[in-house]
């Protein structure tokens, strides 16, 4: 098959992208497909160019976030998406991941990979992932979102030039914080600790755990530069979790354990930061009721194809469903080909069988 795999993009994920993209052409076409890599921020790029191969390095810190819906539109408009038979998007974050670029596939009639615009924009909205893992039963830790003005009229800590201004936009819930009513509502999460992030990142970016009230101005003002919402979440000591979900059936759990104790960016890509067991040491009914949960978690967004379910289980073995990847992570650190692996799936089989997947 003429696959082109969408990779790069601008968004805070782009370094990440670029290595998933690499890699899955890669895998794609030692599968004995054609393939084509698109950066909608840069252009074509063959597989095996230089530059391709360059681009790849993560590095230690995300990118700042720009502007990237016009150079999407252009990339699906472009001839190397119209003449392919499937899109693999590979694009993290931003665009790529919230439901537009696939919307503009849709319109475009191209068959993509992954799922589809509702469950991506639903997956990329933390506060409405979590309402639905709510109304699904399945358990996601507490949270509140400050999204409006600070009654102290202190100056945008976002990518906005409005004075009074927390973060861009107005407040999309009646219930959502002002900047110095999150200290208060911290009581009510349980106490610090408490987890801050953007309400539509991943990768971890913009993430602080909160250990006290200091620090909470400016976890808040920096989860703000990526976000007009900010996520406030009680955080849930014990074990870091994840369940990938492959054509509605789950693969084998995986436990990471940070050395730094924070699963952050830098543990996250930088090779020897973290340990990872996969299968995860677990009973069998544990294993068994997160993989149920993953299977949930995946449903209740409308998901398809292949995601990744992230969990936090506690010392008394309760899972809580942190998120929905809905185009995770695909590296050689990453975890989906770590837990197909796992299940017997090289990684070349693995990405065969998503591109097939989304023809069907």
């Amino acid at each position: 098959m003429k696959i082109v795999v969408l990779y790069g993009g601008s968004s805070t994920e782009r370094n990440v992208s670029l290595a998933t993209g690499r890699a899955v052409a890669g895998a794609l076409t030692e599968a004995g497909h054609d393939v084509l890599l698109v950066d909608p921020a840069r252009g074509d790029t063959p597989v095996g160019a230089p530059e391709a191969i360059a681009a790849a390095t993560i590095g230690g810190r995300p990118p700042e976030p720009t502007d990237e819906t016009g150079s999407a539109l252009r990339a699906v408009a472009g001839a190397a998406v119209t003449e392919a038979d499937v899109v693999f998007v590979a694009l993290h974050g931003g665009t790529g991941e919230d439901g537009t670029v696939q919307g503009l596939l849709e319109l475009a009639g191209k068959p993509y990979t992954g799922s589809g615009v509702r469950a991506c924009a639903i997956a990329m909205d933390k506060r409405a992932s979590k309402l639905m893992f709510r109304e699904a039963g399945v358990p996601t830790p507490d949270w509140r979102v400050v999204g409006g003005e600070s009654s102290g009229g202190s100056v945008c800590a976002g990518r906005c030039s409005k004075t009074h201004c927390i973060v861009p936009g107005a407040p999309s819930f009646p219930s959502d914080l002002l900047q110095d009513e999150a200290a208060s509502a911290v009581a009510g999460l349980g106490g610090f600790p408490v987890v801050v992030k953007p309400n539509d990142q991943g990768s971890t970016v913009g993430l602080t755990v909160v250990q006290d009230e200091s620090g909470l101005p400016d976890a808040i003002a920096l989860a703000a530069r990526f976000s007009r919402h900010v996520l406030v979440e009680t955080f849930i000591p014990g074990r870091e979790l994840t369940v990938a979900v492959l054509d509605g059936e789950p693969l084998p759990a995986v436990e990471i354990e940070p050395h730094s104790g924070l699963y952050d960016y830098v543990s996250k890509y930088t090779s020897g930061r973290s340990d990872y067991t996969c299968p995860a040491e677990l009973p069998d009914d544990v294993a068994a009721g997160l993989a149920e949960l993953a299977l949930r978690a995946y449903a209740s967004l409308g998901c398809a194809g292949y995601a990744r379910v992230d969990f936090r289980l506690d010392d008394g073995r309760d899972p809580s469903c942190l998120e929905v990847n809905t185009v995770p992570g695909m590296t050689t650190t990453s975890l989906v080909p770590m837990a197909a692996a796992a299940a017997g799936m090289t990684f070349p089989e693995l990405t065969d069988r998503i591109v097939r997947l989304a023809l069907l």
